[in-house]
């Protein structure tokens, strides 16, 4: 297995991360241009056991993806598995937060199985989803310390 990491600080509290994945129906287009939409199949949030469906462009091709919550811990950890097509090339992953000075690290995780052979036969889609999950970091950045500023806070 290889691992894709991305790593930001963003200022903010760690419970204003995870309201806002909490509302990632309304939230996930905003996040980053080429998300186009997010529905729970099954439940209404981020509880362990259920199920939202997604779609999005990575490398000019339209995914459509289900995950399925594994994992919860309140303001620190979402842990989610793909289904079946997609968990044949990335498994799981995980979105982790830990406070940090006032603020917090927010780091999202992707597994690829095969991932040295898929780095050689398709480095590009490879490097595709790396750039794209780079950006949603830079966005959720910059959408919570928008936030955070109209706020006050």
């Amino acid at each position: 297995m290889t691992t894709i990491t991305d790593s930001i600080d963003i200022n903010t509290k760690p419970n204003n991360i995870f309201n806002w994945f909490n509302s990632i129906q309304e939230n996930y287009k905003e996040w980053h241009p080429d998300h186009v939409l997010a529905r729970w199949v099954r439940g209404e949030s981020f509880e362990v056991g259920l199920i939202l469906y997604v779609e999005e462009y990575i490398h000019g091709d339209l995914h459509k993806l289900q995950f399925k919550i594994t994992e919860i811990v309140e303001n620190q950890l979402i842990k989610y598995k793909t289904k079946f097509p997609m968990s044949l090339i990335y498994p799981r992953g995980a979105f982790i937060v830990h406070p940090l000075n006032g603020g917090c690290k927010f780091t999202a995780e992707l597994e690829f199985r095969f991932g040295w052979l898929i780095q050689k036969i398709a480095r590009k889609r490879y490097l595709a989803f790396q750039k794209h999950m780079e950006e949603e970091g830079k966005n959720l950045k910059m959408i919570l310390e928008r936030n955070e500023n109209r706020s006050g806070k």
